[in-house]
């Protein structure tokens, strides 16, 4: 990679919206080359590997010029983010590239520029939304975290929020209405056409990453789950009624 900026390929599937790039650098010195992002009821699994395709054959790409993959690593949907990891994999192992990657709230509060704090907000289903605060840096165009990424119930976020903060995200077309009830000018929203991940935000975003080396273990990386799926709740959920029932006996 001497003399140049890594050549990225970037995607992320954490929500409806399927996103795959194609980035050089990092958010302070990079470029975006090409990005494409569907969002329909089409699963991840159909489409993903065709708008790879594409986006190699629109700008005359292969595989022998990617340094690296880079993924969302969620919170979002449990499929989404089992697909996007997955292809993901298969893409750095059958190409011998380098894999990295973000949390996908990261590459949602990196599209914001403003001094306020910013909050990421993704709809978790179940009445919650995943969430994390971050901070913009003007020097060296930094987003930092500044709290830990959770699934939080809408009102208990709000109650949290004493200063004013833009919220980003698509929990904002759930929730947005409760917040601007709630906290009144404290609160803006980012522009609607932020409100899903865009895959050049994970790309330059792990340029970073990229160029200091620091990739992930492709046998050992898994996505960013912050709560057990509804599959190991209930699984949960018949160990203690066996149990409880043993007890009985």
């Amino acid at each position: 990679m001497a003399g140049r900026y890594p050549l990225i390929l970037a995607m992320d599937t954490a929500t409806r919206c399927s996103t795959v790039s194609l980035t050089r650098g990092t958010m302070a010195q990079g470029e975006v080359i090409a990005c494409l992002s569907l969002s329909s009821s089409i699963t991840h699994s159909r489409r993903l590997i065709s708008c790879v395709d594409h986006l190699f054959r629109e700008t005359e790409i292969g595989w022998e010029d990617i340094d690296a993959i880079a993924v969302g690593l969620g919170p979002g949907s449990f499929t989404g983010l089992r697909i996007g990891m997955a292809t993901a994999k298969g893409f750095a192992a059958a190409a011998d590239k380098h894999l990295a990657g973000v949390p996908t709230l990261d590459a949602l509060a990196a599209m914001c520029a403003t001094d306020k704090p910013i909050q990421a907000v993704m709809d978790a289903r179940k009445k919650q939304v995943y969430t994390a605060t971050y901070q913009f840096e003007t020097e060296g165009c930094r987003f930092i975290r500044t709290s830990e990424i959770e699934v939080v119930f809408p009102n208990e976020l709000g109650k949290r929020i004493s200063k004013p903060t833009m919220l980003v995200g698509d929990g904002i077309a759930t929730y947005g209405g409760l917040w601007q009830e709630q906290l009144g000018k404290l609160v803006s929203f980012a522009p609607s056409q932020l409100h899903f991940p865009s895959a050049t935000a994970v790309g330059l975003l792990c340029g970073k990453n990229v160029s200091e080396e620091k990739y992930l273990d492709i046998t050992q990386a898994t996505p960013v789950y912050v709560r057990a799926s509804d599959a190991e709740l209930s699984l949960a959920d018949k160990k203690k009624s066996a149990k409880m029932g043993g007890e009985k006996k």
